[in-house]
């Protein structure tokens, strides 16, 4: 890498992904700044840079994860900082975006929390957004700044190769399950990075939120390991009822991946005691310390986009999100 073209940028982390920035900063050799962020008896909040930022380059890592409200203030607050202080470019690392599940207006006067979300980060004067396995395309059109949505399927397919080489699983008696309809491309584009696996798809509705009914599997599962794949594991509803109907299905195990690892509500222990499910494998998009659960960190992807970014190079286009 280039230090000449990373001298005028600096990064910063808040209180929602510090290991994540800390390793991000490291693989890119990008300095990480000192920044207050301090939290009222009242519940306001205060968070300025304390490090030089005039004329830089700034990125900033915040997961707007658990409590979502209170990460984002701290994320409008640092950056309305950061513009006081004349930084030259502010750029934003979200690698979980909150209210992303509220991108559409379902029933009558329900808002569109995504956007309001991303009008915000606009009006506060963001200049671009990186962040990692949107739950639906349309965000991105949400900010009137570039977003780039990386994909961690490459990830998630050189850790299933190399697990079910190590259990002497080959990969054409694994099917990859998508637990939804919405889900099918994440399910597809994985099972291209596993040799010879089969792809199925579950019929499933949401009768209420955070209430997941499943009706079938599109698809021959009856002697097959199967591989659910989800953008977000959220109270494990959708997990466990697909590990259910999966079993009733004949398929002889279950290992399940998800990108970002809400577990609301002990899901975490609700996968972990179900006999059929064998391995829950999660990205450090939002920061978790479960021994039992298999973490992939994605600081390695977002330090050589950064990089690239600032040097004007490319990377893989595996690495984005195309629907």
């Amino acid at each position: 890498m280039s230090k000449s073209s990373l001298d005028n940028v600096i990064l910063f982390k808040l209180t929602s992904s510090p290991k994540l920035a800390e390793e991000i900063s490291s693989l890119s050799s990008i300095p990480l700044g000192e920044a207050e962020v301090r939290h009222f008896a009242d519940g306001e909040v205060m968070a300025r840079p304390l490090s030089n930022v005039r004329g830089k380059t700034v990125y900033v890592v915040q997961s707007t994860a658990t409590p979502v409200a209170e990460r984002i203030m701290e994320l409008l607050i640092f950056i309305d900082g950061l513009r006081n202080a004349k930084a030259k470019e502010i750029n934003l690392v979200i690698p979980y975006y909150g209210f992303s599940r509220q991108d559409r207006v379902a029933r009558r006067g329900e808002p569109i929390t995504a956007k309001l979300v991303a009008d915000l980060l606009n009006t506060v004067g963001v200049n671009r957004v990186i962040t990692m396995d949107l739950h639906t395309p349309q965000t991105q059109g949400f900010f009137s700044c570039p977003v780039d949505d990386l994909s961690p399927t490459s990830l998630f397919g050189d850790y299933y190769r190399k697990l079910f080489h190590r259990l002497s699983i080959p990969t054409s008696k694994v099917t990859v399950v998508s637990p939804d309809h919405g889900s099918i491309h994440r399910a597809r584009d994985l099972a291209s990075e596993l040799p010879d696996s089969k792809l199925a798809i579950i019929d499933k509705r949401r009768p209420a939120p955070n209430v997941a009914e499943v009706s079938q599997v599109v698809g021959d599962v009856k002697g097959q390991v199967c591989l659910i794949i989800d953008d977000i594991i959220d109270t494990a509803g959708t997990t466990i009822a697909c590990a259910d109907l999966l079993e009733k299905e004949g398929a002889t195990s279950l290992f399940v991946g998800g990108t970002h690892g809400v577990l609301s509500n002990h899901a975490e222990e609700k996968i972990r005691l179900h006999p059929f499910i064998q391995d829950l494998c999660l990205t450090n998009s939002i920061e978790k310390d479960i021994p039992w659960v298999s973490m992939i960190s994605i600081a390695p992807m977002i330090a050589e986009v950064i990089v690239a970014s600032e040097q004007g190079t490319s990377v893989p286009d595996s690495w984005m999100a195309f629907y």
